[in-house]
């Protein structure tokens, strides 16, 4: 089905299961540890041995030799591959480093070697005794000092590395009131729950993999190129995922050594990362360098904006689009807009939840905070008086939806915006200094083709398969009211079958693109079930009615179960988005975050005491799920603005704090009560669903909010994340 007009009616308007509050139907299984992970399968294949990767142990240079004697002579191994045993290796598309090291070394933790044993006990002893020799050669793991001879970033998906639109540098220098500030953000971590593990299993030239991974297509051609199979000769299992955040958009090493281990031990092979290999051997968000300037006139308008930013990454890598809201969400005629990208020698950086816009926007909105305060404007009013509805680098462009102001204006007004006191460190509770912070919330909206194949079973059962993954994000739930909506049955009558390479190509999960375009596949499908149906019962496709388990027209109405007394019905379809719309029109999702903090006058300790969000995207596909991902990003946006912060040793180029005892992130006794506000909207112009992401756009600007707020609180601006207690002790104000 192509998708290149604004969506009409279709029976999901009708809203009997689509935007109706369920619980995830696989919630039953992850609470009671019978949805199988990646490492838990254990009845898929016989004789499994275990794999246990060594990583690097410098961060640039060659492996001049490998010994492995030892290692084999311990208990329990079966095989050991390196570099020098594995054959050659292809690249896979969506790689920017090797995922087996040798000789060349890319960075710290690269794997080097897999060892399968027994028992992943044994694998782990026998790796310890692995010994590999080095010559290690200079390397650069210091963005600050990569800073000034750091080149623009190069063209790719992300966009232009550089835009323009009047002339930036007259208009702020001729504003009446001017801004110019840097900022910083550290290096992340996904750190999610669910390690990077595979299971892999060879039937002859035939590769099946167990994994964790958010796009299945894309992971099955990745392995498929990189050990140079046909494409048909692999396979991807992925039903159920411990998280993602990003970390797991591509393949990474734990797949290709479970093949290389399981090629060479002749028998299925485990493997799971360790936390340290997680933080240096895969990917994270890279850290950014951020100055922004802005000009305005005495009223508070923008005229002169600027957002340049600076990241790093192995060579051939990209930046992290910092930038990237700022293209797009105040209105100011005279812009500025540039990344530049360093080449460093740490491990990969790559996407991670809301790359560019959860970054970006942790500089940007403090930088209209502060810009807010020279003008003397209440934080609120500055935004809502530079809101645009149009693209502001391409007027001809408007939004298809965009309600910005009206978050500001619901959420303010919800959270009791109106008590806050605007001079600074003025309001007590106890022992805490209070203060609120607010923020925009940005991210824009993007599609993805996405197909599915949907069947109608002679027990009445619609069932559907697509390569479509849930990170935890409640994928099942929604494609299941999906196709019971448009088929007309209640949501038991539906069964889900997902994260199989197998089935049609969906849109896999990443970029918030994923529900919307999973669920328009799901759409088309069953349009095409729904003419099927129809014709074998003698109704006109376009007049029958699909509801209560009937299809009706007219007067006549028969059950949908009578289509297949014969012989399941099977119909697939994908979604394919046209250019005519996203040409049209910009396409973006918003909100507005509200935080009240507290901050101990003795110890700076900081509390958060309240959140809201505020969020308009489209219709939302289900209220339960959508919320709960609104909360974790959330949750998140915490971590970034207090605690998370991938320590780079600069000697030797590696993640220092590379667990979850040394990389802090929210737990429960972090996180007060979280309130979440759906804008009732719906955006023909994205999708057949008329819903939009919002997974990401939940964090998008929580980090500002809440540095806002303990600006607020305690009178003192921090600009370089994460706000820990050393940045604000020595400027606290004193005890009285």
């Amino acid at each position: 089905m192509k998708f290149d007009t604004p969506a009409g009616t279709n029976p999901i308007d009708r809203l009997r299961v689509v935007g109706q509050p369920h619980e995830r139907i696989d919630g039953r299984m992850k609470v009671t540890g019978t949805a199988p992970y990646a490492y838990e399968h254990h009845d898929v294949a016989e004789n499994v041995a275990y794999g246990y990767v060594v990583g690097s142990a410098i961060a640039k240079g060659r492996i001049t030799s490998i010994d492995t004697a030892a290692a084999r002579r311990s208990m329990g191994v079966v095989a050991i591959v390196t570099h020098e045993n594995a054959g050659e290796l292809g690249k896979g598309a969506m790689n920017t480093v090797k995922l087996l090291a040798g000789p060349d070394v890319d960075h710290y933790h690269q794997a080097v070697a897999v060892v399968v044993a027994e028992t992943f006990e044994q694998a782990r002893e026998a790796a310890g005794k692995v010994r590999v020799s080095y010559e290690r050669s200079e390397g650069a793991y210091d963005l600050a000092a990569a800073r000034d001879e750091a080149p623009m970033a190069g063209d790719g998906h992300w966009g232009a590395p550089a835009t323009q639109a009047g002339d930036f540098e007259s208009a702020f220098r001729a504003a009446p009131v001017s801004f110019d500030e840097t900022y910083t953000t550290p290096d992340q971590s996904h750190a999610m729950m669910e390690p990077h593990a595979s299971l892999a299993e060879w039937e002859g030239d035939r590769l099946t993999v167990w994994t964790s991974n958010q796009m299945i297509a894309w992971g099955a051609g990745d392995i498929a190129r990189t050990l140079k199979l046909p494409p048909e000769n692999v396979r991807i299992l992925s039903p159920f995922v411990g998280g993602g955040f990003g970390g797991k958009l591509f393949v990474r090493a734990d797949a290709i050594m479970a093949a290389l281990g399981a090629r060479a031990a002749g028998r299925p092979v485990k493997v799971a990362l360790t936390r340290p290999l997680m933080a240096n051997n895969t990917t994270h968000r890279p850290a950014t360098i951020q100055r922004i300037r802005l000009g305005a006139g005495t009223d508070g308008r923008i005229t002169a904006i600027a957002h340049e930013s600076w990241s790093g990454d192995q060579p051939g890598g990209a930046p992290e689009t910092a930038v990237a809201q700022t293209r797009l969400l105040y209105a100011g005629e005279n812009r500025l807009t540039a990344m530049r990208l360093a080449v460093l020698d740490l491990p990969e950086g790559n996407a991670m939840r809301a790359p560019g816009e959860a970054p970006g926007l942790m500089a940007l909105e403090i930088a209209m905070d502060e810009m807010a305060e020279k003008l003397g404007l209440d934080p609120v009013e500055f935004r809502v008086l530079n809101d645009t509805q149009v693209d502001p680098e391409d007027p001809s462009r408007p939004f298809s939806q965009r309600r910005l102001v009206d978050c500001f204006i619901q959420g303010a007004e919800e959270f009791g915006w109106s008590a806050r006191n605007a001079r600074p460190a003025q309001v007590r509770d106890g022992r805490w200094m209070v203060g609120m912070g607010v923020a925009a919330a940005f991210r824009n909206n993007a599609v993805m083709k996405s197909g599915a194949r949907v069947r109608l079973g002679r027990d009445g059962v619609v069932t559907v398969e697509t390569d479509m993954t849930d990170i935890g994000t409640g994928s099942y739930t929604i494609i299941a009211q999906t196709a019971a909506e448009m088929m007309g049955l209640p949501l038991d009558r539906v069964q889900v079958t997902l994260g199989d390479s197998s089935f049609p190509v969906s849109s896999g999960s990443g970029g918030q693109w994923g529900a919307n375009s999973s669920t328009a596949g799901v759409y088309a499908a069953c349009v095409k079930l729904r003419e099927a149906i129809a014709g074998k019962l003698g109704f006109n496709s376009e007049e029958a009615e699909f509801v209560d388990g009937v299809v009706r027209s007219g007067n006549r109405e028969v059950p949908l179960v009578d289509a297949a007394s014969n012989g399941e019905i099977e119909a697939e379809d994908a979604i394919e988005f046209g250019e005519n719309l996203s040409t049209s029109h910009q396409q973006s999702t918003f909100g507005a975050h509200f935080v009240e903090v507290g901050v101990d006058m003795a110890t700076a300790e900081v509390r958060v005491r309240r959140m809201l969000a505020v969020c308009a995207a489209g219709r939302i596909l289900n209220p339960m799920t959508a919320r709960s991902q609104v909360i974790g990003a959330m949750t998140m946006g915490v971590g970034g603005a207090l605690m998370e912060d991938l320590a780079v040793d600069k000697r030797y180029g590696f993640f220092v704090n590379h667990d979850l005892a040394g990389y802090e992130v929210p737990v429960h006794a972090d996180i007060p009560h979280q309130e979440v506000i759906f804008l009732d909207e719906t955006d023909p112009m994205s999708s057949p669903m008329k819903a939009k992401g919002v997974g990401e756009l939940g964090l998008c600007g929580v980090s500002a909010a809440i540095a806002n707020a303990i600006h607020n609180a305690t009178g003192i601006r921090v600009r370089n994340y994460p706000v820990t207690l050393d940045k604000l002790l020595e400027s606290m104000p004193e005890v009285a």
